[in-house]
């Protein structure tokens, strides 16, 4: 590593725990280093949007650390792609040859970094993520003794990655000495992929970086369904590892028995510890996540404020961590204090869907994407199936709740039902909603994906 892209690793590191993970996503984490000239550092700025926020709102930030971290080198100079390629040919050469070490070295069996300020002191916890946080706290205490494995599963932007990162940052604290490798399916899958092309050396890399470890957690693991290769070699990982009693963690948009396509052995594997979900917040636990953020970002934000938002996002947190800090940033940009007149304004592009803005057949494509062994015919028809019926139900109460229709025409949406079928199917699920997690958790993910299109 070069001495540029050293400093700005340094950088980053710190500027990690002090930004909000959405700030850091979005506006540092595409910069690259390229250089170091005249004692200053070089940075490479995907977008003169990316280069004018970092200039309002970094700069001061990131020559404070690099002041403290070298004063030789406490000062950065932002280019674009065409100004680096107009300046001089040398650095064009530079910059090319830094991705190609990045490309490597991303293709190394290395895992994901950790995001430091992921941690169980700043989880807030409700009766939403009680069980899994619990569980959470009980696997990073004694790995490999309590709940073996763990499964989380929960909706998109709920919390699932932050427990995830809390149990790696604690493990990493108290026990150093323990291997803990955190890696998306998709990392896991492509790195099989690379394995198996380069043929048998890297075969064995492959197995010896996630066989020899102490802690495995795989984020994301719906995404093995149909990889056949995949699933064979997370089998074998999880025996061995199993085995030797060392602790291994998923985290899944759905639970074990609802991901399709993944095999019967590796399924069973799954439930064999704990399964804990993670459902959407409610009021309270949505006032009080706001407010969390609000003191990691030391900012004063008040109480109306904070009931405005959460009112008005119900079913993720990200969404609601991403529009804070729009709020703040209006703030800072006019010079005004927070107040629910600016929230009012940092909402203006949230584009969560109305009523006019979502149909019926969003609603029926996203319910058919949640039970993929159900065709739209069988959904619209006569069959009664029980593989059918519930998401038959489920379509007919969510048709009801999002949109302004009568019973008959939801009725004859429904393959031309009468109205007291449509009463029935509604009171049903939701009544089933009120007893069974595993229901109101699908309605839930049906919602999430008609929000998130």
């Amino acid at each position: 590593m070069n001495l540029a892209k050293q400093i700005w690793h340094e950088v980053l590191h710190k500027l990690s725990a002090e930004l909000s993970p959405i700030a850091y996503d979005t506006w540092i984490n595409p910069i690259e280093a390229v250089d170091i000239e005249d004692g200053k550092l070089i940075l490479l700025v995907p977008t003169s949007t990316n280069r004018d926020m970092v200039n309002s709102m970094y700069r001061p930030v990131i020559e404070r650390i690099m002041n403290g971290l070298n004063p030789l080198y406490n000062q950065i100079d932002m280019i674009l792609p065409e100004e680096a390629s107009a300046i001089d040919e040398t650095l064009m050469e530079k910059i090319s040859v830094s991705r190609e070490k990045e490309e490597e070295k991303s293709a190394s069996f290395d895992g994901m970094i950790l995001n430091p300020r992921y941690t169980f002191d700043n989880l807030v916890v409700g009766e939403c993520n009680n069980i899994a946080v619990a569980a959470a706290k009980a696997v990073s205490e004694a790995p490999g003794v309590n709940y073996n494995p763990l499964f989380i599963y929960g909706g998109s932007g709920l919390g699932k990655t932050h427990i995830m990162h809390a149990i790696g940052n604690h493990i990493r604290r108290t026990n150093p000495h323990l291997k803990v490798l955190y890696v998306s399916s998709e990392r896991f899958v492509n790195e099989l992929i690379a394995s198996i092309r380069h043929k048998s050396d890297a075969t064995i890399g492959f197995r010896e970086k996630y066989r020899n470890v102490d802690v495995l957690m795989i984020d994301d693991i719906q995404f093995l369904a149909k990889k056949e290769s995949a699933q064979v070699e997370m089998f074998h990982t999880f025996n061995d590892l199993y085995q030797m009693g060392k602790q291994i963690i998923f985290a899944s948009d759905r639970a074990p028995n609802e991901i399709p396509d993944i095999e019967d052995r590796l399924r069973t594997r799954f439930a064999w510890g704990i399964i804990a979900d993670v459902s959407s917040p409610d009021l309270e636990t949505r006032i009080a996540i706001l407010q969390k953020k609000a003191q990691m970002q030391k900012c004063i934000v008040p109480s109306e404020v904070f009931n405005f938002m959460a009112q008005r996002i119900d079913t993720n947190i990200r969404e609601m961590e991403s529009l804070l800090n729009k709020v703040v940033l209006l703030s800072k940009l006019y010079g005004k204090p927070i107040s629910v007149e600016l929230a009012s304004e940092a909402f203006k592009d949230y584009t969560k869907p109305t009523e006019e803005a979502i149909g019926a057949e969003d609603i029926i494509d996203a319910t058919l994407k949640l039970y993929p062994g159900v065709s739209k015919e069988d959904l619209l028809g006569k069959k009664r199936d029980k593989g059918i019926v519930e998401p038959r139900m489920v379509c007919i109460y969510l048709i009801s709740e999002l949109l302004p229709l009568p019973l008959t025409s939801i009725g004859e949406i429904m393959g031309g039902r009468d109205h007291t079928t449509i009463m029935h199917s509604k009171s049903k699920i939701a009544e089933k909603m009120a007893k069974d997690e595993k229901i109101r958790q699908k309605v839930d993910d049906i919602r999430n994906m008609i929000y998130k299109n």
